[in-house]
């Protein structure tokens, strides 16, 4: 069954022709993964489908409805949530609290009613607080909670980061550079959490240039150059393609 389809997508700035005519599928419940050399389109792409830029033309259809256009709050309202390639946690917040920053679309609570804090915003408040919890449980740095989460590893940051992005029970999750600055043992642990979020039922597309972590947890793979879709296939169809070879590597 296909989640999310992109037909004929366009962005230009100027001159340049950022996003070419990018169509493709994926699938609920694959890793899909997005790769191609710096300046391919590729976060571009993830701003288009997400609503940080409007296209110039095409489609996005996310579980058979029509996403292009909408606002980025409407956009995350639909089931599709994403992460940024440079990890941003809220200064002098702790692990806990970064999370629980993502429930906020959960969230009933009036500002009246937050500012004289009623016994139904005490509730409330407990209530994500309990889902931000369990979600750093998931992702296995529930005993960071009570620390400064800006004070954690890269790769325990990233953890967290993941964990804020599964708080609105996305869909679809979007990471766009999930192993950008890990090391080798991170990037490791990274791979194993994005399969693990698989393995909850949500469905992933990432942009990434480890292609050791591409090739490893990928279902299908799309290679975009100078924003034009050039391949698509499994991993191994990918490995063996001679056009995608010959623009990693050269003649």
């Amino acid at each position: 069954m296909t989640l999310l389809k992109v037909d004929g997508l366009n962005k230009h700035f100027g001159g340049l022709h950022a996003v070419n005519s990018v169509s493709f599928d994926v699938k609920k419940g694959d890793i899909k993964a997005v790769i191609g050399p710096n300046g391919a389109g590729k976060t571009t792409l993830f701003n288009l489908i997400c609503g940080g830029l409007d296209a110039d033309s095409g489609a996005v259809e996310f579980d058979s409805q029509p996403i292009l256009g909408l606002k980025p709050y409407q956009i995350a309202a639909t089931g599709i949530s994403r992460t940024f390639q440079n990890i941003k946690m809220f200064p002098g917040m702790t692990a806990l609290e970064n999370v629980m920053v993502g429930l906020h679309t959960k969230s009933r609570a009036g500002f009246w009613a937050a500012m004289l804090h009623l016994p139904s915003t005490r509730t409330e408040e407990k209530t994500i607080r309990a889902r931000a919890y369990a979600l750093l449980e998931l992702l296995e740095i529930a005993q960071f909670a009570d620390v400064e989460a800006s004070s954690l590893a890269f790769g325990q940051q990233r953890a967290i980061e993941f964990a804020r992005a599964l708080a609105s029970d996305p869909t679809l999750l979007l990471l766009d550079e999930p192993a950008a600055g890990l090391n080798i043992y991170e990037t490791a642990e990274v791979a194993r959490l994005i399969t693990k979020i698989q393995q909850q039922g949500i469905t992933v597309l990432l942009v990434e240039h480890d292609m050791s972590l591409v090739m490893d947890i990928s279902d299908e793979i799309v290679v975009l150059s100078c924003g034009q879709h050039i391949a698509e296939g499994t991993p191994s169809e990918i490995q063996h393609n001679e056009e995608v070879i010959q623009i990693y590597l050269g003649e």
